[in-house]
């Protein structure tokens, strides 16, 4: 059962991404926790990634291409923050305001994502990969 579903959500990305490549633009999914649990899962799936990056503090920016512009604008307290850039051209921000969680995903070129959070304690992922 799964696989099928599987298979058929990649069918249906790959089709719906064919038009959007030869246009430009990007493909973006936004994960949000149904409940506590997910997004504790997230907080520890960020914390560990910043682990892993040797991130030093509350907010990581990593940049490998060219022309990339990010930012990450933080109060309050207990923040965790990441954009993550590989390719060109890619913009992103992230402004948080106490106790949230939530890192931007880029990959492939031209891709743009700006995340406020701004009533504490929000979570969430941005994954996309941008088309020139």
């Amino acid at each position: 059962m799964f696989t099928k579903t599987l298979a058929a959500a990649t069918l249906a990305i790959a089709t719906l991404a064919a038009p959007v490549a030869s246009a430009g633009g990007s493909v973006s999914f936004n994960v949000t926790p149904g409940n506590a649990d997910e997004a504790n899962a997230i907080r520890l799936g960020l914390a560990l990634y910043g682990i892993a990056q040797a991130a030093n503090g509350s907010a990581h920016v990593h940049q490998a291409g060219t022309g990339n512009g990010a930012g990450i604008a933080q109060s309050g307290h207990a923040n965790q923050g990441v954009v993550h850039q590989e390719g060109n051209g890619h913009r992103g921000t992230l402004s948080q305001n106490g106790c949230d969680s939530y890192g931007i995903f880029q990959f492939g070129n031209g891709a743009n994502a700006n995340v406020a959070q701004g009533h504490g304690c929000q979570t969430g992922l941005t994954i996309q990969y941008g088309f020139d």
